[in-house]
């Protein structure tokens, strides 16, 4: 299998050297690196290429690297049901980078590049209806980000008063904001079942 991921990385960068800019095989999976615009064109040739016949878009996703000037990594995974492979496509993408649609190639891709674009803020050129998928409407910031805090930017509680749900900033009460670091069964003041049978064979030994 090995040898086959690396003749079909090979194979796809004598076909788009100027799109192709570094292939590897590590874990038996095949990560070939392209160029954000040259996207489209390398899925394509995944499609229709002979050698390759990836009819099926598996996922997309990304991967966010604050300290990095090309921030995040958008990644595609495929799979070729004719030649028992799969692949995964990264592109380096900068904070400030569109990247275009696949969706005229793989229909497929229409809800996963509204999920990247809701979770990390990417945008999709060409995507017919890019709009949040998984956030409420008016949900501020992107959660996947890593600078994202996890306890949000704000609350959302059905106010008994106005019959309506009202969204409020995120208020942290003091008292619980515990750091002791403290496993939940260190602080227990309770004997577990069993736990006292063995204190009485230590006991008699």
């Amino acid at each position: 299998m090995s040898e086959a991921l690396n003749d079909l990385g090979a194979h796809l960068e004598s076909k788009r050297p100027d799109c192709v800019t570094g292939w590897e095989v590590a874990f038996g999976e095949l990560t070939v690196t392209v160029t954000p615009e040259a996207i489209p064109g390398v899925v394509e040739l995944l499609k229709t290429d002979p050698t390759c016949r990836f009819s099926t878009l598996i996922d997309i996703t990304a991967v966010d690297y604050p300290g990095r000037e090309k921030r995040f990594d958008m990644v595609y995974h495929f799979l070729s049901m004719y030649q028992n492979q799969r692949i995964r496509i990264r592109a380096e993408v900068r904070e400030d980078e569109m990247v275009p649609s696949i969706i005229e190639i793989h229909p497929s891709s229409n809800w996963f590049e509204r999920e990247v674009f809701d979770m990390f803020g990417i945008i999709f050129t060409g995507h017919p209806d890019l709009r949040r998928i998984l956030t409420d409407y008016g949900f501020r910031g992107f959660p996947l980000r890593k600078d994202f805090p996890t306890t949000g930017y704000t609350e959302v509680r059905f106010d008994e008063v106005q019959k309506r749900v009202v969204y409020e900033p995120v208020k942290l009460v003091q008292e619980y904001r515990q750091f002791d670091f403290m496993s939940p069964w260190e602080g227990a003041q309770y004997v577990l079942p069993g736990d006292d049978k063995a204190g009485d064979a230590g006991a008699k030994g």
